[in-house]
């Protein structure tokens, strides 16, 4: 029996990558394939399509949000009269069109001004209406990506889906690690990190020398409690930086070298466990 997949997302975070578009790459253009299209392409084309299915996309951004909205900019229209989307408006997977499974459970607590006392019950309302859903859904697994909130009461001991929660990072997680980029941050600091460089505070931009690493990768991990510091069960170190990468040339490399890599393997390796453990 296939098991389901859940996927969870920020089309924000997406829209900041350029996914679905071309872009420019040392002087030529490439396609930003999304962590989701690759999946997708996965679910049609490979083995996985045999262990899961695609049950649901859900993302979090929230409509009236002006914060939200600037960084969707053009995605905002969700591929209408020629805007850019994530991903080709005709993808289909499994048979079916990836636009009929998605879905919004908005994360609204977001907009309150921080220090509001309501946020914390808000956001307390959002995860249990992801829970709820992920019932209703029936899902095995949840696979997170660029999701930018973190969750808490989803992933506490003893929650209904601690434990089944998985995230694709783009970088190495793992606390020993000399690699280790955590956070929203990650490709960032891997292409500071190349340059001999640690940024201490990205508001001030303040910085410390550091010894040059001019390789990254990308973790499949369990979601716990904390910013990316679950257990990791899949890694890979593939991606070469160069100090004159753009952000997005590192970023297309390290999707293409280590994060779908991670993300196939990692979902191969979860399909492999006895159901439940």
């Amino acid at each position: 029996m296939k098991r389901k997949l859940v996927y969870v997302m920020s089309l924000r975070n997406a829209a900041a990558d350029k996914a679905g578009q071309w872009v420019a790459y040392k002087g030529e253009r490439r396609y930003m394939m999304s962590p989701l299209e690759y999946l997708v392409h996965q679910l049609n084309d490979s083995e996985l399509g045999n262990l899961y299915s695609l049950e649901a996309l859900i993302y979090d951004d929230i409509a009236d949000y002006a914060a939200d909205q600037a960084k969707l900019g053009s995605y905002g229209r969700a591929g209408r009269d020629g805007s850019p989307w994530i991903y080709p408006l005709d993808l289909c997977v499994q048979g079916r069109p990836v636009n009929e499974l998605l879905e919004n459970i908005p994360s609204t607590y977001r907009s309150l001004p921080v220090g509001d006392p309501a946020r914390s019950s808000g956001k307390q309302a959002f995860e249990q209406r992801l829970q709820q859903r992920f019932q209703a859904l029936e899902a095995d697994w949840v696979v997170l990506d660029g999701l930018i909130v973190i969750l808490d009461e989803l992933v506490r001991p003893g929650a209904p889906f601690q434990g089944r929660i998985v995230n694709i990072h783009p970088g190495l997680t793992r606390q020993d690690s000399p690699y280790r980029r955590r956070g929203a941050t990650a490709t960032l600091d891997a292409l500071y990190g190349a340059r001999g460089q640690q940024i201490l505070n990205w508001q001030t931009m303040a910085t410390r020398a550091v010894t040059p690493l001019n390789k990254t990768g990308a973790s499949f991990h369990v979601v716990d409690q904390g910013i990316d510091s679950g257990p990791v069960l899949w890694e890979v170190l593939n991606t070469q930086i160069e100090p004159d990468d753009t952000i997005l040339e590192l970023r297309w490399k390290n999707f293409t070298h280590s994060l779908f890599p991670a993300l196939s393997h990692g979902l191969a390796y979860l399909a492999s466990q006895p159901q439940g453990s």
